[in-house]
């Protein structure tokens, strides 16, 4: 009986541990794709997806990025950047979180980054 329990309070905490497969992606959940959206209506913590060129380096982790007409500041930790060297003439792919500070102009803290073309 003891076994049993055990047994069943191991399993319990195993199907529990494993994240669920599916994902969320109803109202409130969208991604933003428009570089001039983000800039205009930044909303702290929305998700962004964009295609453009990392045109300058400002800090250790901060760049200039722009989609060919506006630019935002990025936040990208050094783990982040692929393993291939890249410049400001490689069109990327940036995925991360807008921030928006009060008073302060919108960033992207980028979680992937991808070379869509050298």
């Amino acid at each position: 009986m003891q076994f049993l329990k055990v047994s069943l309070i191991v399993i319990l905490l195993v199907v529990i541990s494993f994240p669920g497969q599916a994902q969320y992606t109803g109202p409130g959940n969208l991604v933003k794709t428009n570089l001039l959206q983000i800039l205009e209506e930044p909303v702290d913590d929305d998700m962004a997806r964009l295609q453009g060129y990392l045109v300058k380096k400002v800090s250790s982790d901060k760049y200039l990025f722009s989609d060919g007409k506006h630019q935002i500041r990025v936040e990208i930790d050094q783990d982040v950047f692929p393993p291939q060297p890249f410049d400001d003439k490689d069109l990327i792919q940036i995925e991360g979180d807008v921030e928006k500070d009060f008073l302060e102009s919108p960033e992207i803290d980028v979680k992937r980054l991808t070379v869509i073309k050298k």
